[in-house]
């Protein structure tokens, strides 16, 4: 049987966290969250471009501009953003617990040092009552330094690269670094649909009898996967993508709407996507 270090990862896209239609932060879904977050537990959020972009424009009257086309502005929106994300989870965490911000970046993963530092960091969490809350550092590393500094890192190893592009893949390599029994995606869907547009076609389950077998029907599963919830995410598919080396190590994944409570997504009591051995 597998040994687990860390009981939970979980991850809330950005487009979980607003209401679209109003210009504004969904409060409810940081009060779900933040309400079961425990020690023990390994939280990667979204959301600060995001944040940032409907503060700016409810402070200015619109948007950023920027004469890069955009990459400057996500920049800005980020630095601005980060500060509301975190205040909020320290609103809705409970007080007995302390709150870590944890700003990670695409090198960090790369370097074998850095790597077993961020690792040691995340494990001490669990014993000094402390809940560390993740992010992908876009206010400091912008694409096309980004690639460069890729580029280099696959000349010079001929290995796996961690790109963290998405805060998916993000949470996926903090799973496989800890060691979690639960990987828990929340999004902006009930899970994994055969058909988006059809809320019959949800798939419940994605397993199979060995690792192999899981692989597999995760392969054959992203075949229905199109699109994504905002411009720049991977969408569905790239979630299963990196669904598979957490499978690898025994972790089960769990992907469902962050409307659910967290309790009832891993219980089972709500509709979701489980994959894993089964």
């Amino acid at each position: 049987m597998a040994k687990f270090d860390v009981e939970i990862v979980g991850k809330v896209g950005s487009m979980a966290l607003i209401r679209p239609e109003d210009h504004d932060l969904d409060y409810n879904i940081f009060s779900r969250i933040g309400s079961e977050l425990r020690p023990g537990m390994i939280w990667i959020s979204s959301g600060a471009v995001e944040i940032g972009r409907l503060d700016y424009m409810q402070r200015n009257g619109g948007e950023c501009l920027t004469d890069d086309g955009g990459e400057d502005s996500k920049t800005d929106y980020s630095a601005q953003g980060q500060s509301i994300l975190m205040q909020n989870y320290r609103n809705f965490v409970s007080p007995q617990y302390s709150v870590r911000q944890i700003l990670v970046e695409h090198q960090h993963f790369n370097d074998v040092v850095k790597k077993e530092h961020i690792k040691n960091m995340l494990l001490r969490c669990t014993k000094q009552n402390a809940i560390p809350i993740v992010n992908y550092n876009d206010a400091v590393s912008f694409e096309e330094n980004r690639q460069l500094e890729l580029a280099y890192i696959r000349s010079n190893r001929g290995d796996r690269v961690v790109e963290c592009i998405d805060n998916d893949e993000t949470a996926a390599v903090i799973t496989t670094l800890v060691k979690a029994r639960l990987f828990v995606i929340l999004t902006s869907v009930d899970g994994i649909y055969k058909d988006v547009n059809d809320e019959s076609s949800l798939i419940a389950e994605i397993g199979g009898k060995d690792e192999g077998e899981v692989i597999e029907n995760i392969t054959e599963t992203q075949k229905y996967c199109f699109g994504a919830s905002r411009k720049g995410a991977n969408g569905a598919e790239a979630k299963l993508r990196f669904a598979i080396e957490p499978v690898k190590q025994g972790t089960t994944v769990i992907i469902a709407n962050a409307k659910y409570r967290l309790s009832d997504v891993i219980e089972g009591r709500v509709r979701r996507t489980v994959i894993g051995i089964r």
